[in-house]
């Protein structure tokens, strides 16, 4: 369970360099000592920005005038062994990713990347992060295999009541973005053409800084000092296989476990390999993934309808991460992403703190918040990830795995815990919605009906971790009428209007439309006389149990709001416990 940790943001004026000198973000500046990568965003009009000869003309002027502070050793290189800079492509927002021919110390990157920075057609150089899977192995259970996590049992997400209603996930596609998919019997009839993103030999374990078709995971292993001085070695965790295989591993035939979504496809796309793997490599792979287009990489015969993101690293969101998002969510691609592993708040967490994404935490065999899930008000949702012991295969989250400690070996299943299993499990959930949804959910859509179905935590969460628990029989049943109309009557936002006199027992359905790009819903109820309680659904008669919002104080006076609500129609119920008169409803949707 590892989110790297860097240093805090800082982003700073080149020291003693020109006024138009560009900015220069050195968070993260200790993955530059592991490969030396870095964003270079060029001005608009310049020609560094689109030729490639003006482009490598100002690297090598860049590492001229860095070479006084790269140190004796770095300068006494000569001929094809000296220190150059090269670009390894273009990447979304129209900036370059470039890397230096030779690894660097803190203060070598840093001086070269001031140096990038000093070029006056250069408006921003920053560190091409390294992120990380949000969970690794944590001895797995391979005994009494048992997925408590699908059931109707307190910490169950009620899998197997959506699977009696007849959703398979049946013409969805997911697409994985991960450390790829190995070639396991009891996954590989669900995986369609995946791609390799990544961009560096040393960490993807190619012989070639290319990507290539496929998304075959050969291996995230690492030897001691790979990753960092003083760092451990590790073996592969084969993680894409485990989230793809709790999606969609193969189901009914007689062999391991099951997927939830199990007649759903799964794109593997590998962005993770040995220490990581980059930020531009990974907001690449989020387009193309959704069916946007990548330059170098052929398009993706089979956009997702639903994207999980087990991964990332502690600091905020960036903004080509930000844009990736978005670009995907306009393509329609719901992105799930994870909350991380450090029992710490969401916010400084990307891509978990990103917008336009369904954020889950963890929770384990009791419905309990896993102790080591992050939490906070941008967590949107929990479901099962996991928190046993040694011994209790109960704690665990149990899919497909391989047993090689390097390269590939052979298949197995084995139990993991993590907001890394606890997110396949909505991604799973969206592939069932959608498959019978009457018409395409958008991402807003399926997000809000994700935080309206989930049920009540069995259990006192110790910290903020989402709307509820996730349900997948009642988020089905949502999704399959979905769209059908309901007998309300409307409401005027910012006018309040008197509501008629309602008898004890009576009960009365508004309409509330909320259009895009809003971001809170207040609805107050008050004056007149006799007792009330209010209930909120979304694109739903809301019910005790599943709502987007309750208000049941004693008398008339009422109140609830909705942060970030998703666009479409929500609907308020008033339900009068004594009869009331006189009584004034405010709406407001700003």
């Amino acid at each position: 369970m590892i989110f790297r940790r860097t240093a805090l943001s800082l982003i700073v004026a080149a020291a003693c360099a020109p006024a138009f000198a560009g900015t220069v973000d050195l968070t993260s500046l200790n993955d530059t000592t592991l490969a030396p990568r870095f964003i270079v965003k060029y001005k608009t009009g310049s020609a560094e920005r689109v030729q490639a000869t003006a482009r490598q003309r100002s690297l090598d002027a860049a590492t001229d005038r860095a070479r006084p502070q790269l140190g004796a050793k770095i300068a006494a290189l000569k001929g094809t062994s000296a220190l150059q800079m090269h670009t390894v492509r273009a990447t979304v927002g129209g900036k370059h990713v470039v890397a230096a021919s030779q690894r660097l110390d803190r203060s070598q990157a840093e001086a070269l990347m001031r140096s990038l920075a000093a070029d006056p057609n250069v408006e921003s150089v920053s560190v091409d992060r390294l992120m990380h899977a949000a969970a690794l192995p944590n001895d797995p259970v391979l005994a009494n295999y048992q997925m408590w996590h699908y059931g109707t049992g307190a910490g169950g997400a009620r899998v197997t009541t959506a699977w009696d209603s007849g959703a398979t996930g049946a013409g969805v596609v997911v697409a994985v973005i991960d450390t790829g998919a190995t070639h396991h019997a009891d996954l590989e009839a669900n995986l369609l053409p995946g791609y390799d993103f990544i961009s560096d030999a040393f960490v993807s374990h190619r012989d070639t800084d290319d990507r290539v078709p496929g998304g075959w995971d050969i291996g995230d292993y690492s030897a001691a000092n790979d990753c960092g001085a003083g760092a451990a070695a590790s073996n592969s965790s084969w993680h894409g296989t485990h989230v793809s295989g709790t999606i969609a591993e193969v189901t009914n035939n007689g062999v391991g476990g099951a997927g939830i979504a199990y007649n759903a496809k799964v794109v593997p796309v590998r962005v993770l390999g040995r220490c990581g793997g980059y930020t531009s490599d990974i907001n690449d792979a989020i387009v193309w993934a959704a069916g946007g287009h990548i330059d170098g990489v052929p398009d993706n015969p089979n956009p997702a309808e639903v994207i999980n993101m087990s991964l990332g690293g502690a600091h905020e969101c960036e903004e080509d991460t930000q844009t990736a998002i978005n670009t995907a969510v306009s393509l329609g691609t719901t992105v799930v992403v994870a909350a991380g592993n450090d029992n710490a708040p969401v916010t400084g967490h990307a891509p978990a703190a990103c917008a336009n994404v369904v954020t889950v935490g963890a929770t384990g065999y009791s419905g309990q918040r896993a102790s080591y899930s992050n939490y906070g008000a941008g967590v949107d949702i929990a479901a099962p990830g996991g928190a046993g012991t040694e011994g209790n295969p109960n704690g665990y989250i149990w899919s497909t795995l391989n047993n090689g400690t390097t390269v590939p070996g052979g298949d197995i299943y084995a139990g993991y815990t993590g907001t890394s299993m606890a997110t396949p499990h909505v991604v799973g959930v969206v592939a069932l919605m959608q498959s019978v949804a009457p018409q395409p959910l958008t991402p807003s859509q399926v997000e809000g009906l994700l935080k309206a179905t989930a049920r009540a935590f069995p259990v006192k969460q110790t910290q903020p971790n989402g709307a509820g628990l996730l349900d997948a029989a009642a988020a089905v049943s949502r999704a399959r009428t979905f769209g059908q109309p309901i007998t309300v009557a409307p409401t005027t936002p910012g006018t309040a209007m008197v509501l008629p006199p309602m008898a004890t027992g009576e009960r009365a359905l508004y309409e509330i439309d909320v259009p895009a790009g809003k971001t809170r819903i207040d609805i107050t109820t008050y004056g007149g006389r006799g007792e009330m309680q209010l209930l909120l659904g979304y694109a739903m008669d809301p019910l005790p149990n599943q709502n987007a919002g309750a208000s049941v104080r004693p008398g008339v006076n009422q109140a609830i709001t909705v942060t970030s609500p998703a666009e479409g129609k929500y609907y308020l119920a008033i339900t009068a416990t004594q009869d009331t008169s006189g009584s004034r409803l405010l709406v407001k949707v700003n």
